[in-house]
C-alpha cells in the first residue's frame, strides 16, 4: 500500500532524480524515505529532528531495543509497515 503523491512525480525533482538513480543501481527508496522527502520543509525535517533524539539520543536503552520497541508497537497497532 503506497499513496499515489509517493509512487509518482510528486516529489521535488532532485528527490526524483535520486530515486531514479537508484533504481538504476537496483535500489528502491524505502518508503519512509519517500515520505520524509515528500514535504521535506513540512514533514521530514522536524520528524527527522524528533526520531534522532528518541530513537538515538541518550536513554538506559540501546537503540536496537528501541527499535523492538518501534517494531513490536507497530505489530500492536496492525501497522503494514
Amino acid at each position: 500500500m503506497r499513496l499515489k503523491n509517493l509512487s509518482g512525480g510528486a516529489h521535488p525533482l532532485p528527490v526524483r532524480v535520486l530515486f531514479r538513480l537508484g533504481r538504476l543501481f537496483g535500489l528502491d527508496a524505502p518508503d519512509l524515505g519517500r515520505v520524509l522527502l515528500y514535504r521535506a520543509g513540512f514533514f521530514g525535517r522536524p520528524w527527522g529532528i524528533l526520531m534522532q533524539s528518541v530513537m538515538r539520543g541518550r536513554s538506559e536503552w540501546s537503540p536496537g531495543e528501541r527499535e523492538l520497541f518501534a517494531a513490536f508497537t507497530s505489530v500492536q497497532n496492525r501497522c503494514p509497515f
